[in-house]
């Protein structure tokens, strides 16, 4: 399935959900419904990605605080998913303060330079997986890998909003999901558009490139 493709379907997603966003703003209980079945399986899918099996806890949680907040938000459908995200993220993170869990350390990038490659064929090995699969293959990703992958792919934010949400730049949330994909790619024997070489060798989906 092609970038293109992907992305005019969530644009015109994102269309909706700014509709529906607006109407709930107004007190429209169903347009918050609407809303929420948009935003919803992306979000969750990211949540698994951090926290595993509490995500619908979590989500839960993440659900009350933007229903409080909703007169707040201002912007569009994807500014909506960005705003959506950062809540469930800071609601993960609390959780996992919580449960006493160290998250695995991760690398600040220092320089970041344009990524010239295209993400499509990293993306295709994704959606080859189920969901359950791919999930438990990025969460073995190194942690800064892991979110910028299922805040660019799962929740379909674009760069700039994914860096966001992690209060990072945009060039390393860049580097960091080309990575992760990249390490994707290899596990699952997809030949690399870099290079025209698929990895077969041993390495882990943890160790450094």
């Amino acid at each position: 399935m092609g970038q293109g493709g992907k992305s005019r379907r969530l644009q015109a997603r994102d269309g909706e959900l700014g509709e529906a966003v607006a109407r709930a703003q107004d007190g429209d209980e169903s347009a918050f419904a609407v809303a929420y079945r948009i935003v919803q399986p992306g979000l969750l899918g990211y949540l698994r990605g951090i926290v595993g099996d509490d995500a619908e806890d979590v989500a839960s949680d993440a659900w009350l605080e933007i229903a409080r907040d909703l007169g707040r938000f201002k912007g569009d459908g994807a500014g909506f998913r960005g705003w959506t995200a950062t809540i469930a993220r800071h609601r993960a993170l609390d959780h996992v303060r919580r449960q006493r869990v160290r998250p695995r350390g991760t690398t600040l990038e220092q320089d970041v330079l344009e990524l010239p490659a295209p993400h499509s064929t990293y993306e295709q090995a994704l959606e080859s997986l189920s969901t359950a699969r791919a999930l438990e293959l990025v969460r073995s990703l190194p942690t800064d890998q892991a979110e910028a992958v299922l805040l660019r792919v799962v929740v379909g934010l674009d760069g700039p909003a994914a860096a966001r949400v992690l209060g990072k730049r945009p060039g390393a949330v860049r580097t960091a999901a080309h990575r992760g994909l990249k390490r994707l790619a290899r596990r699952l024997g997809v030949q690399d558009p870099d290079t025209g070489v698929t990895d077969d060798g041993p390495r882990t989906l943890g160790e450094s490139t």
